[in-house]
């Protein structure tokens, strides 16, 4: 890979960690950073709504403070959005951006359907594992909280998507959308309408794999980086 840095962003309700493995592949050509979105693992709220706005801003300001004046980018899920909306409106600090399980087409529906199972007494009823897990990542906020905000995170999204066909239009970097044959929240033909929508877009399905990070191939994942970047 070239020596531009190169920025990872976790997905909603994951944090840091859940990227660990992936920076560890692809560290030592050059420097790798896994950046934590605000309420999320153990980095604190800031007495404001979640945003996809506010997490952009965050991650320029970050930049800002480790000195990286422009990057490559990786995001899962929601990181993904996130590095597709600051392709756009921050042209000038991502050389490159690719994008894994993205939920691209937001309506109201869809919020609707995706907040219905971010109920938090729902799962500590029937998946205590999943809530204990939760618990466990999310100790600054805590992991209800948490959850609320993102409720209201995607509802914000439902009526007020951020990634629009003008917005795509507008990105002229290198983009890779990736998405997994076996995603149930991510469907392709959301991800090729938006790769038409590039001025320099291209789609890659990844075999067996369904929406979990924690299930993806972290080889395949990497050493698709690694040829996109170079």
């Amino acid at each position: 890979m070239a020596d531009t840095d190169l920025i990872l962003l976790h997905g909603a309700l994951g944090d840091a960690t859940q990227l660990a493995p992936l920076a560890a592949r692809l560290s030592g050509a050059r420097r790798v950073t896994v950046l934590e979105l605000e309420g999320h693992g153990t980095t604190p709220l800031r007495g404001r709504p979640l945003r996809i706005e506010s997490f952009a801003a965050t991650v320029v300001d970050e930049m800002d403070r480790r000195g990286i004046s422009r990057a490559d980018f990786f995001g899962y899920s929601m990181g993904g959005y996130v590095a597709l909306f600051l392709a756009a409106t921050a042209p000038d600090r991502i050389a490159r951006a690719a994008t894994l399980a993205t939920k691209l087409a937001w309506t109201p529906e869809v919020a609707a359907r995706e907040t219905a199972m971010l109920d938090a007494a729902t799962i500590r009823a029937k998946v205590p594992k999943f809530a204990a897990a939760l618990e466990a990542r999310h100790t600054a906020a805590g992991w209800e909280t948490l959850l609320a905000h993102t409720v209201e995170l995607l509802r914000e999204l439902g009526t007020r998507p951020l990634i629009t066909p003008e917005l795509l239009a507008s990105v002229t970097q290198p983009v890779r959308i990736g998405v997994g044959d076996r995603d149930a929240t991510v469907t392709l033909d959301e991800c090729i309408t938006a790769v038409r929508q590039l001025a320099n877009g291209e789609l890659e399905v990844h075999p067996r794999t369904p929406h979990a990070f924690e299930k993806a191939s972290i080889d395949r994942i990497a050493a698709s980086l690694v040829e996109f970047f170079s």
